[in-house]
């Protein structure tokens, strides 16, 4: 008999121990706000042209839309994707890729935002994606956050929502935001979100970033989301009382090389060196840095061929062609078309916007105009490489990297 009870109260354990292993991941899952759960995509320019009718009929309800990036940047795409989703019928979201540094820019990229987005009708609450941070530190992340949600709500009446990975959900982000905004969330290979200790549940999950949709040519995100995206009201957002000038100036961003001075960058651009300081916030205008990058509002034509990568964004005016423009900052037409997402390059019109850089050649990041990114839980490369208009390729030999599957998520060094 007691052979027999032990045996008992060993199979009895054993198979609590092998339900936690099978299970118990599922008590840190973070749950979806409520049962009902709707297929969606989000999209840019880089799925180009999509038959939304196609879409519609693989069983997706809702499509967030890429509208804008930083102050100056509208996806080329969307008006045409948001014409598209609307007229099949499918429920529409809009999402804009913050770049600020400073609060005054998240106003900025808000007003932006704002008049990108006029005279739509989307259903789906507006998303804010911020995950690209720089130097800032978490307090500096949350007040540039804050400013830019508080700022389009202001402008166009509609709630938001934060776009965020689990890593930064849980590192980054504030508890003040989460109660505030509920989370769009993005983790892959699971079958649900890590909880991260501050949304109590999620409105949208992007599960993939390697989706295959009828009617899209190439990968697309995938996403679950909740009944609480949608909007409490979908009227018309009306444009700013204030819009941004249709003609914006170009913004260069130049890193500073050794024997740079204020004065010859300020000369080589047309511009003032008074200018360049108050746009930078510099201090002392005789100290600058090898590597810094500084932030320029110029002329379309700078006064020589440039010295230092740069990136500019360069608004197509009447008669030119990719030639002419590659010719003019020092690139390729094969660049631009690369990262502009151009489905023909015998086709620009005026009033695009084209992002301009020269090329990054290995072991260069530090005088150019790279980004760092730090890796998110549930990121790899594809993802990565399509975010910043680059390759896997290229990411492998700036980086280093001998196995492009293993890469991993840091623990988090800001203040």
């Amino acid at each position: 008999m007691v052979k027999k009870i032990t045996r008992c109260l060993f199979l009895t354990w054993l198979l609590i121990l092998s339900s936690f292993a099978m299970y118990g991941n599922v008590v840190y899952a973070l749950s979806p706000a409520s049962d009902t759960i709707y297929q969606g995509i989000d999209i840019s320019a880089y799925q180009g042209n999509i038959n939304f009718n196609e879409v519609k009929n693989a069983g997706i309800d809702i499509v967030y839309i890429k509208a804008s990036e930083g102050d100056n940047f509208e996806d080329p795409y969307f008006r045409r994707h948001y014409e598209g989703a609307i007229n099949s019928g499918i429920n529409v979201g809009f999402y804009h890729f913050v770049r600020a540094r400073t609060n005054e820019q998240a106003i900025k990229e808000a007003k932006f935002f704002a008049k990108v987005i006029s005279n739509t009708r989307p259903n789906c609450k507006l998303a804010m994606d911020f995950e690209v941070f720089g130097n800032l530190n978490t307090n500096e992340i949350n007040s540039i956050s804050k400013t830019f949600l508080q700022k389009v709500e202001e402008l166009t009446g509609k709630e938001m929502v934060i776009y965020s990975n689990t890593y930064d959900a849980r590192e980054i982000f504030s508890e003040e935001l989460a109660r505030i905004y509920p989370l769009w969330v993005a983790q892959y290979d699971v079958r649900n979100p890590s909880d991260n200790g501050k949304w109590n549940n999620w409105v949208g999950f992007q599960y993939s970033d390697m989706g295959r949709i009828s009617g899209i040519n190439g990968n697309v995100d995938l996403d679950r989301f909740t009944k609480e995206i949608f909007l409490s009201s979908s009227g018309e957002i009306k444009p700013p009382l204030n819009p941004v000038p249709d003609e914006l100036p170009n913004i260069v961003y130049y890193t500073v090389k050794r024997g740079d001075t204020l004065s010859k960058i300020a000369a080589f651009y047309g511009v003032s060196v008074e200018e360049i300081v108050q746009q930078n916030s510099i201090a002392n205008p005789n100290l600058i840095f090898v590597g810094e990058v500084l932030k320029i509002t110029t002329s379309d034509k700078p006064n020589s061929e440039p010295t230092s990568t740069t990136t500019t964004v360069y608004t197509v005016r009447r008669g030119d062609n990719l030639w002419t423009i590659a010719r003019r900052y020092g690139t390729t037409i094969d660049n631009i078309v690369f990262l502009n997402n151009i489905q023909n390059p015998n086709l620009i019109y005026p009033g695009q916007r084209l992002i301009i850089r020269r090329d990054i050649r290995p072991n260069d990041i530090h005088a150019t105009g790279g980004t760092y990114y730090r890796i998110g839980r549930g990121d790899n490369l594809t993802y990565i490489a399509n975010r910043y208009h680059t390759t896997v390729q290229n990411i492998l030999r700036l980086n280093n990297i001998q196995n492009p599957n293993l890469i991993y998520p840091r623990a988090n060094t800001k203040n």
